[in-house]
């Protein structure tokens, strides 16, 4: 990365500016909370995303909260560096991890037409090269700096354009976590205003329906499905939920059926129990995506065993 702690590039060509330590700890993690207890299969071969809307969806809307502060900060910094004349509007916010085998060629992020409303870019790195993945440096085509070393907290913010096309190396081990914005100077895709008519649906659907305060639910099955064979006829994979909560420590077992489960998708959207080891946890569960966010959740605050020495049968 580079030595300074923030290195601007406004008299160079192209225009690109990074930032060290722009996130904290605490926030770099809390957004890796968000996206190992909520992710679903992303848009390429072993890519998980996190998308806002996605969080309104599946009842999980008090996660966009921490975004709201950083998403602000980012924009700002964005409009001053490029000395934006008016106002930009968000176009996309998500969490995206790449794992194992992921790459991607030399590309610009507004190389597609459908994709021409993205002026600008911000990427913040959620975890550090070395210490959580190997593999996966960023690098730019042409101007300074030419690579750049994924550290928790950096920021890389640039143009959208062919002024700043890049490319990102293959993830040989472990998962690369970042939280991508593209910000427009097009108030027509506006993020914002798609997330609050989101958001004003579920809210008048569950003052309906459901006036209590409910657990998460799952999307579409389909998006938690990570296929091993892409090529493949035959559905080989497995259930990304239930393969966090196997990294965690924890097999499920049916409220209904005797017998721990697998990868029957359908069944891990019903009520469950969760099992490690020999212990039988009481609590149930509304799906697996709920016990994924709890699970992840004690994780994140080092209190695991705590739960199960006062859960156990």
């Amino acid at each position: 990365m580079l030595p300074s702690r923030e290195m601007g590039a406004k008299s160079l060509k192209p225009p690109r500016l990074i930032l060290h330590n722009f996130l904290t700890s605490e926030e770099c993690k809390e957004l890796e909370f968000i996206h190992k207890s909520s992710s679903t299969v992303g848009y390429r071969p072993n890519v998980f995303s996190t998308t806002l809307s996605h969080l309104i969806a599946t009842n999980s809307s008090p996660f966009l909260i921490p975004f709201v502060p950083i998403r602000e900060k980012l924009k700002e910094k964005v409009e001053n560096f490029f000395g934006c004349e008016y106002e930009l509007c968000i176009e996309f916010t998500g969490l995206i991890s790449w794992c194992r085998g992921a790459c991607i060629g030399w590309h610009s992020d507004d190389n597609r037409p459908y994709l021409k409303q993205r002026h600008f870019t911000a990427v913040c790195y959620l975890n550090s090269y070395g210490k959580d993945f190997k593999g996966g440096l960023f690098h730019f085509q042409d101007g300074e700096p030419t690579t750049l070393v994924p550290m928790a907290g950096d920021v890389a913010i640039y143009t959208a354009d062919s002024c700043n096309i890049h490319a990102v190396d293959e993830i040989i081990e472990g998962e690369r976590l970042t939280l991508t914005l593209w910000f427009s100077r097009d108030s027509a895709h506006d993020e914002d205003a798609k997330l609050i008519s989101l958001l004003s649906k579920t809210m008048l659907h569950c003052s309906i329906n459901m006036p209590e305060v409910k657990p998460p639910m799952l999307a579409s099955i389909n998006m938690y499905w990570f296929s091993l064979d892409l090529a493949s006829h035959q559905q080989l994979g497995f259930d990304i939920c239930l393969a966090r909560m196997h990294v965690l420590g924890f097999d499920v077992c049916s409220c209904q059926a005797e017998g721990l489960l697998s990868d029957s998708t359908e069944i891990l959207m019903e009520p469950l129990q969760l099992v490690r080891g020999k212990e039988l946890f009481k609590q149930d569960f509304v799906n697996i995506l709920h016990a994924l966010q709890v699970f992840s959740l004690l994780q994140m605050l080092n209190n695991i065993d705590q739960y199960s020495v006062g859960s156990q049968m």
